[in-house]
């Protein structure tokens, strides 16, 4: 409930008398839990990170070798945009991230986390430093789609995105040399 008013308003734009609302509590209550809204808007975007992260990485451990993974981890990653398009406004939205070092460093995480993940499942004859820039390109590229889908009204299904996306991403690892 406070991910849903945070994606709406913004981190500056929200109240913690806004989000208790949302969440059918006092504003005592969540000072219980959370010391600041601050405190609250950090825990949120690590949530969603960590969430994402964890659907990404169970969809490319099923997959059936490295281009099942790539379609897989496409597919899972936009889903989880279209099932939660709040959790993803929230963390790349930009409101809080563009004027707060504190909250760009903790979506800079998220992103290092995916990219992290991705690496591990680059097979290519290339160096790590390579490996790496090569996920970060493909997390990049799985967050701008996914900035220009909702905010284009979602034209086409996620299945049908994702595989979309996955092709161009398959042909484009598919050809890496050192």
């Amino acid at each position: 409930m406070s991910l849903e008013v945070f994606a709406k308003n913004g981190f500056h734009g929200t109240s913690m008398a806004e989000v208790a609302e949302a969440a059918g509590v006092t504003k005592p209550v969540l000072y219980q839990h959370f010391g600041s809204k601050r405190d609250l808007y950090l825990q949120l975007l690590d949530d969603v990170g960590q969430r994402l992260l964890e659907e990404v990485q169970k969809a490319t451990a099923s997959a059936g070798g490295p281009r099942q993974q790539v379609a897989s981890g496409f597919e899972a990653y936009f889903r989880f945009v279209a099932d939660h398009e709040s959790a993803f406004r929230l963390l790349f939205g930009g409101d809080g991230r563009e004027a707060d070092k504190e909250f760009a460093d903790a979506v800079r995480h998220v992103e290092d986390a995916m990219a992290d993940a991705v690496a591990a499942l680059i097979e290519a004859d290339i160096d790590d430093d390579h490996r790496r820039l090569l996920a970060f390109g493909i997390v990049g590229l799985a967050e701008a789609t996914s900035r220009y889908w909702v905010l284009g009204g979602r034209r086409e299904a996620p299945v049908v995105l994702s595989r979309r996306v996955a092709d161009m991403a398959w042909a484009g690892l598919r050809g890496v040399r050192r």
